[in-house]
C-alpha cells in the first residue's frame, strides 16, 4: 500500500457511557457527539470511538497505549483531576521504569485499561 496513514481511531466500549463520557472529558479529552450513543473523544491529534456497548470479555481486555512527552508530568496531572474519588471503579497505577522507557496505567470506569507511556530516546 502506498497509502500515507493519518490516524487510528479504535473503538472502545463502556458500561455506562454517560459516566465514561463524563470520565475522559475530565481526563482531558473534547467529546464530539456523532450520535446519542457514539462519540469521538479528541485530544490534539490522538483520537478514539466511545460507544454505548458492552461486553465483559472485550471490555476487561482492552488495552490502549498513548505516547506522552513526559510520563512524570502527565502522572502529576492525573492525580491532581481525583479521578479515583469522582469515579467508582477508575485505577490509577503510578510510573513504573521498564527497559524501553516510563508508563502509567488508568483502568477507566468499565475496566479498560490505559497505558500512558514516554520512550526513551535511542
Amino acid at each position: 500500500m502506498k497509502q500515507k496513514l493519518k490516524s487510528i481511531r479504535p473503538f472502545v466500549g463502556s458500561e455506562n457511557f454517560e459516566i465514561s463520557s463524563n470520565f475522559y472529558k475530565d481526563l482531558g479529552f473534547e467529546e464530539i457527539i456523532l450520535e446519542p450513543k457514539l462519540s469521538l473523544f479528541r485530544w490534539n491529534e490522538i483520537g478514539f470511538y466511545l460507544q454505548d456497548a458492552y461486553v465483559k470479555d472485550w471490555i476487561e481486555n482492552t488495552m490502549l497505549f498513548i505516547e506522552v512527552e513526559s510520563v512524570e508530568s502527565f502522572w502529576e496531572e492525573l492525580l491532581s483531576l481525583n479521578l479515583t474519588e469522582k469515579y467508582e471503579n477508575v485505577r490509577l497505577t503510578p510510573v513504573r521504569t521498564m527497559p524501553w522507557g516510563k508508563e502509567c496505567f488508568v483502568h477507566d470506569p468499565s475496566g479498560v485499561l490505559w497505558h500512558f507511556g514516554e520512550f526513551f530516546s535511542k
